[in-house]
Parts: structure tokens; sequence; C-alpha cells
């Protein structure tokens, strides 16, 4: 019985460690949302990163989550910084990198906590008509071997998340 379990020990920390060879480092989650307001008021709400106080569910997560932030809100080089007790909310920071007005923000998002990780993210707003604009909501991150293990379920549980935010965003912007 002890050699069994034995093996099957070992054969689960092979597989740990050699699937991870064949996965990528790089993961990249994409969302997107339609939501009824002209490009620039959404444009204008998402640039700011203290809006994401109404519609990012991690934002969300904690009421009492401690918020400093350096710079001025919607321009580049403005840092916002969290610290919080809830696992899933962490510490961390984001700063814009890059605004192409009325079209796409960029900036870094880098955990502290619940573990350490850097990843690249994106808001793009297009007007598809006067009164429509559609919202591009990306993330790029990389998880080193072993870790990479998680690239396999970091889109769908971050994806989810991502698309819950938006449709959080479409609900207040639709007001």
């Amino acid at each position: 019985m002890l050699t069994v379990i034995g093996v099957i020990v070992v054969l689960l920390i092979l597989v740990f460690l050699v699937i991870p060879l064949f996965i990528g480092n790089q993961y990249q989650v994409e969302k997107q949302v339609l939501i009824q307001r002209s490009n620039l008021s959404v444009f204008d709400f998402v640039k700011l990163l203290g809006n994401q106080i109404y519609y990012n569910k991690w934002v969300m997560m904690d009421p009492d989550v401690k918020r400093t932030s350096k710079g001025v809100d919607g321009t580049v080089g403005f840092i916002s910084y969290w610290d919080s007790r809830v696992k899933n909310v962490g510490k961390g920071e984001q700063e814009i990198t890059k605004i192409e007005a009325g079209t796409n923000i960029d900036s870094t998002v880098r955990f502290e906590r619940p573990f350490k990780n850097t990843a690249r993210v994106s808001m793009t707003t297009i007007a598809v008509t006067p009164g429509q604009t559609r919202v591009i909501w990306k993330m790029v991150g990389q998880n080193k071997y072993p870790m990479n293990l998680m690239n396999l379920i970091v889109p769908d549980m971050l994806g989810k998340d991502m698309q819950e935010s938006l449709g959080n965003m479409k609900k207040v912007l639709e007001k």
C-alpha cells in the first residue's frame, strides 16, 4: 500500500514538473463590452483609475482596503496603491504608463500579495456609433516555470472576473 502511495506521489510530482515544460510562460486575457454612451464619455471614465471602485470586481471585494495614490489620476505616471487583508485583493499598485487620448490607456499592475507578479493592462475604447462604445480590456502577464502551470487556468479565472467588471461598468455608465 505504501508503495502504491509513493508511486502516485512521485507521478504527481513529475506531472507538475514536466507539464510546465510544454506551456508558455505568458498568459493573455481579453474581454469586451458594448456600452450605450459616447466614446468620449466612456474614455474619460475608464482613464481614471479611481473610478475602478465603481466597477472593478477586485477593487470592490474589500470596502476597507487601504488606498493611496501618487500623481494626477488619468495622466501618465499616476500610481494607485492598495493594501487589503482580503486574500484575493492583496497588496499592489497600478501605474498609468501610456495614454492615447480618446482611445487607449495602458498601465502596469505590480502585485505584492498574495503573490508577486506583474501584468500589463490596457483599456481601449472604440466608437461604434456616436452613442455606442466598445470597451476592450486586455491583460498580459507571465508566470515562470514551474508556476506557468497556472497559465492553464489563469485566463479563465481572470476572464470571468474581467467580464463581470465590464458588466458593472456598463451598468454604471448606462444609468
